[in-house]
C-alpha cells in the first residue's frame, strides 16, 4: 500500500471514528439530566475520570506509540 493510500485510509477512518466518539460522549453527557436520571456526584466523577484516563492514553499512543489501557468501565 502506498503512502498516499495509507494517508487516505487514515483520514477516512479518523474522521469517522472521531465523529462517532464525539457523538457517544454527547450521549453520555445526556445522562447529566437529573429530570430523567438519578446519579451521585461519585458516579459522575467516575465517568469523567474514566473518559479522562482514556484521552490521556490516546494522547500517549500518538506521542510515543505506547499506553494501552483497560477498555472496561463499571460504576
Amino acid at each position: 500500500m502506498s503512502e498516499t493510500e495509507r494517508r487516505a485510509k487514515f483520514v477516512h477512518l479518523a474522521e469517522r471514528r472521531v465523529a462517532n466518539a464525539i457523538k457517544q460522549i454527547r450521549l453520555i453527557g445526556n445522562l447529566s439530566n437529573k429530570g430523567n436520571y438519578s446519579y451521585t456526584p461519585k458516579d459522575a466523577e467516575k465517568i469523567v475520570s474514566a473518559l479522562s484516563r482514556e484521552v490521556r492514553a490516546l494522547k500517549a499512543r500518538f506521542d510515543d506509540n505506547g499506553g494501552d489501557s483497560e477498555p472496561e468501565f463499571k460504576l
